[in-house]
């Protein structure tokens, strides 16, 4: 999963929701450093601190991700779309067919939850605006396995001040996204012509996002009628 379905629950509790981002966060800033469900779970104490709060939010992550990769619909998308880049990438070390297909069906699951509720996506930003990065940061490190990061508070505020995720909404702009990912893990850019790749996965996603998420999201209001779910 990623970050809005980590997060869209929960965009009344901000240093929560900030937690169930931590470790993608972390993903980008410094991979070395992880979230551990046995030493993140000691600071998740209910108290409503920041720290319990951030703490609560990365277990939270850590939940969903154990579903999310764990159901037969994760591993049935991820292996068509896999099939799919591999029948249309050049063969070769550049690309990693069964990577991409993990990464693009997730980032697909954003994209049609936000479609779904553009309204709770403004909400998510807007609750983020009001936690405090270096707060984060701070707790995260009291957490952390792996070393320590000076470098999450910073990449907070960039992710605050470039809202990118709702271009995941389109994939054209989703595909630009993608091979964004693709120079920072230091693979090849992909064609345009893995749109389609991705037009096809947006078809096999929403057909199974409940089963995907394991849990049924809610459908916002678009132009004062419910958006079609």
């Amino acid at each position: 999963m990623n970050y809005f379905a980590h997060g869209l629950r929960f965009t009344d509790r901000p240093w929560f929701l900030a937690g169930t981002a931590v470790p993608d966060w972390l993903s980008v800033v410094n991979r070395r450093v992880r979230m551990r469900t046995r030493h993140v779970t000691p600071f998740a104490d209910g108290s409503g601190s920041i720290q319990a709060e951030v703490a609560a939010g990365a277990l939270q992550h850590l939940e969903d991700d154990q579903h999310f990769h764990g159901c037969r619909a994760f591993v049935e998308i991820t292996g068509t779309m896999a099939v799919d880049f591999r029948n249309r990438l050049p063969s070769g070390p550049g690309y990693r067919p069964g990577l991409l297909g993990h990464i693009a069906a997730e980032l697909v699951l954003d994209g049609l939850l936000i479609a779904r509720d553009p309204g709770r996506l403004v909400r998510y930003y807007e609750a983020l605006e009001r936690i405090d990065p270096v707060a984060v940061q701070d707790a995260v490190n009291r957490m952390a396995r792996g070393g320590q990061t000076q470098d999450l508070a910073e990449l907070i505020k960039r992710f605050l001040l470039h809202p990118f995720l709702g271009d995941y909404t389109d994939p054209e702009r989703l595909l630009y996204r993608l091979n964004q990912v693709m120079r920072r893990i230091k693979l090849a850019q992909l064609p345009h012509d893995v749109v389609v790749v991705i037009e096809r996965g947006t078809e096999l996603v929403e057909s199974r996002v409940t089963e995907l998420l394991g849990w049924v999201p809610p459908v916002g209001e678009v132009g004062g009628k419910r958006a079609a779910g």
